[in-house]
């Protein structure tokens, strides 16, 4: 294989650092997936797609948004997303990287500063690169460090536009942002805050509206809500000022180049939308799961986080495989999480609740890992 010989060589090096990858096949007790609500497999939405194709919805798009792509299902999940959610407009993508490597690409400007979270998610990393503002990093949820960021630039001499980046609620760690101390931040530097509420849309909030409804409808605030998390379905909505919106279409070359998510997704996401409304008591049975599996599993060494993610640093990405392998060996779906996803000498096992599993479940999983 000479034509790939550095590609090897890379492999042949991740797997002497216990990093080499691998697709591993669902199974054993759900505690790895983010399907937190247990709508992947709601017969609610199944439902909602069959009235779908009933009625006329195609399964493709045929195109991009911008041409043949663009059906009366996306424009109506866009516009009852943003009712739900508060904001002026959203607009639908096909997945939550998608939506964050558009959104850092495009809208900040040549001259422009970003001040981004350390842990934020890769897509946003992605966007990054391929946008043209200048980014900078700073140290994880101290908004002391975001300001002497922002000052710093001032003083060398950047005049552009600040755009702080954060999320919500972190997806290895289970922590929140303090997102009022950031708001805050953003108004005193006149600064756009972008906050990713992958991990926290559908779980926290009123109806599940996520940890930054309050802050929604702001002219410098977008949010953005991904469809394939709690919500069981999959893409991801951007959800801003209509300007936000207009500029995507206009300027976003992951928007204007990619052909359309399905209609039938967003039938099924306007359904899932209206599943957060009228059955409370799945995000009441998730928090009463988390209570108890806090309780239940830090004696172990689990972190407690007030969320579903739960993360056991073991540290050594080695000793993190070999935990996993024996979990999942035990009918325990529980994966380790090795560098560059997490910071290098914090492996980890990340336990994932959902309601897809119960207390008695959590209960053997303590068992095991005991």
């Amino acid at each position: 294989m000479r034509y790939f010989a550095s590609q090897q060589q890379d492999l042949a090096n991740l797997a002497a650092q216990d990093r080499s990858r691998r697709l591993i096949a669902r199974a054993g007790r759900d505690f790895s997936s983010n399907d937190y609500l247990g709508l992947a497999g709601a017969p609610q939405l199944a439902t909602a797609v069959a009235e779908a194709l009933g009625r006329g919805v195609p399964i493709g798009s045929g195109g991009s948004r911008l041409l043949r792509g663009n059906h009366v299902e996306h424009e109506a999940l866009e516009a009852e997303a943003a009712r739900f959610f508060g904001s002026e407009a959203a607009l639908f993508f096909s997945s939550g990287y998608a939506a964050n490597a558009a959104l850092f690409a495009t809208l900040p400007q040549r001259g422009d500063l970003i001040v981004h979270d350390a842990l934020v998610h890769a897509s946003a990393h992605e966007g990054m690169r391929l946008g043209r503002a200048q980014y900078r990093a700073a140290a994880h949820n101290q908004v002391d460090a975001f300001d002497h960021a922002i000052t710093a630039w001032r003083r060398e001499g950047g005049t552009g536009r600040i755009w702080i980046a954060v999320e919500s609620l972190y997806s290895m760690d289970g922590d929140r942002a303090p997102l009022d101390m950031l708001a805050a931040l953003a108004d005193r530097h006149e600064a756009i805050l972008l906050i990713d509420e992958a991990h926290a849309t559908g779980v926290f909030g009123a109806e599940g509206r996520g940890l930054a409804h309050a802050l929604e409808g702001r002219e410098n605030v977008i949010t953005l809500h991904t469809c394939g998390k709690a919500l069981g379905c999959e893409g991801a909505l951007l959800c801003g000022p209509a300007a936000m919106r207009d500029f995507l279409v206009n300027r976003g070359r992951g928007f204007i180049f990619s052909t359309a998510p399905s209609p039938l997704m967003a039938a099924a996401v306007r359904a899932a939308l209206r599943l957060l409304a009228e059955e409370p008591d799945r995000r009441e049975r998730l928090h009463e799961l988390i209570r108890s599996a806090q309780t239940l599993l830090a004696p172990l060494g689990v972190t407690r986080t007030d969320s579903q993610i739960l993360p056991l640093i073991l540290g050594d990405d080695a000793r993190t495989m070999r935990r996993a392998a024996a979990l999942q060996a035990a009918g325990f779906d529980v994966r380790g999480i090795r560098p560059p996803t997490v910071p290098a000498g914090t492996s980890r096992l990340r336990i994932s609740l959902t309601l897809n599993v119960g207390m008695d479940d959590v209960a053997a999983l303590a068992e095991a890992l005991a």
